[in-house]
């Protein structure tokens, strides 16, 4: 696995008022990939990962089938300064007790914000909320989800694409604790 220097944050969303609270996630870690096939494109300041990718950054995984990272260009310590990764096909995002699921997503070191888009499922504990968009401002901790989703301006794979969730509509299911 070779490592880029980037801060990559936690997707951290509370579905409930009586989920555990998340630990900080260490933004200073080294990120680790994997893929089948990498192809680096220099002029492009930009790195096109293919099959089975895997990222790994303390406790938090993401996975897809492909993934661009897009860098600056300015070289520091060796490594190349990561501003945006664009993932596609079958994305995962992990924390310990935290899975979001999606077709898309879009992490924007810059803005400090992941998009996930098309078919988004977050599961936590036993909650669950699926939609079609699922914004996680880094800065603030706030997430929304919603019903579609529209994607543009953007070069990833997402670009320019409307999903809907199957109604329209943010759905999911609470869990709700025993009560004697």
């Amino acid at each position: 696995m070779h490592k880029l220097t980037a801060v990559m944050a936690p997707v951290l969303i509370a579905l409930a008022a009586s989920a555990p609270a998340q630990t900080r996630h260490n933004s200073r870690a080294p990120i680790d990939f994997g893929a089948d096939h990498i192809e680096l494109q220099d002029k492009a300041n930009r790195a096109v990962l293919a099959g089975n990718v895997a990222v790994r950054q303390a406790e938090m995984t993401l996975n897809a089938a492909r993934m661009t990272v897009a860098y600056t260009g300015q070289v520091i310590g060796g490594n190349p300064q990561v501003s945006r990764l664009d993932a596609s096909g079958g994305v995962v995002v992990k924390r310990p007790d935290q899975t979001a699921r999606s077709q898309y997503a879009i992490y924007d070191l810059n803005r400090r914000v992941i998009t996930m888009l098309g078919n988004v499922t977050l599961t936590q504990g036993g909650n669950t909320v699926s939609g079609g968009r699922l914004t996680i401002n880094l800065d603030t901790g706030r997430a929304v989800i919603d019903g579609s989703s529209v994607a543009g301006g953007g070069s990833g794979a997402a670009a320019g694409t409307t999903t809907r969730a199957p109604s329209g509509r943010v759905t999911g299911t609470f869990s709700v604790p025993d009560r004697n």
